[in-house]
């Protein structure tokens, strides 16, 4: 059992589980009847997904440092109230069920997904090893 960390709208892998969309806004020009067979999630979970202005800044993060403010921004979003359970609660279900969790972004080097990653493997999550 394990989590794996995708791109929402990409093709689901072979006992992938259940997908979460750690993302602030749904799919647009999706119906949410086809969220799921669209492959983009069967949940949505926006309380992973990073505020606006944080989004903002790590879309527009060119240099080393841009990126790491951006992700010290969203760890800093994540430390507080309800993320930190769902973070604690969802690395506890990765031992005991597959699921997956993820966003649109194509780039990972400039995503909260890969924050993400690292947040529930400090958390002691098992994860699927593979490239984002």
């Amino acid at each position: 059992m394990a989590v794996r960390i995708v791109r929402l709208g990409t093709p689901r892998h072979p006992g992938e589980g259940t997908r979460l969309g750690t993302v602030r806004r749904p799919p647009r020009g999706v119906r949410k009847q086809e969220f799921a067979s669209r492959d983009f999630y069967d949940v949505w979970l926006p309380t992973l997904a990073p505020q606006p202005e944080t989004v903002a800044a790590g879309l527009s993060a060119t240099t080393p440092r841009e990126i790491a403010a951006f992700a010290k921004r969203y760890r800093s979003e994540m430390a507080k109230g309800e993320a930190r359970h769902v973070l604690d609660t969802l690395a506890a279900l990765s031992h005991t069920t597959d699921f997956s969790v993820g966003c649109y972004c194509a780039d990972p080097s400039r995503c909260h997904r890969t924050i993400l990653r690292d947040l529930l493997a400090e958390r002691g999550a098992a994860i699927v090893d593979e490239p984002l």
